[in-house]
């Protein structure tokens, strides 16, 4: 995905703390949810967002859906962000 569309998607403070969340492991969609006082069709378009942004990757396992952090692209917008700056 390209730059703007995953700087899109960090500009949500709720989609920077799902992210947050999911920095120490995976969780499911449920998980997820039970973290915020929003409702569940909320934190799935918040999650089909940071998705898109390739920002998550989802793994089902039986009927649960996980969700972890992609950070290959994290990666990418701090080595951005660095050469933006200039070191």
């Amino acid at each position: 995905m390209g730059l703007q569309q995953t700087m899109k998607a960090l500009a949500d403070p709720t989609r920077r703390e799902i992210l947050n969340l999911l920095k120490s492991r995976k969780h499911s969609a449920g998980e997820i949810a039970d973290q915020f006082d929003i409702t569940a069709a909320a934190i799935s378009r918040h999650l089909s967002t940071l998705k898109e942004a390739d920002l998550i990757e989802d793994t089902r396992e039986g009927k649960y859906i996980f969700y972890e952090l992609n950070t290959s692209v994290l990666e990418e917008i701090m080595l951005w962000i660095t050469d933006l700056k200039g070191e």
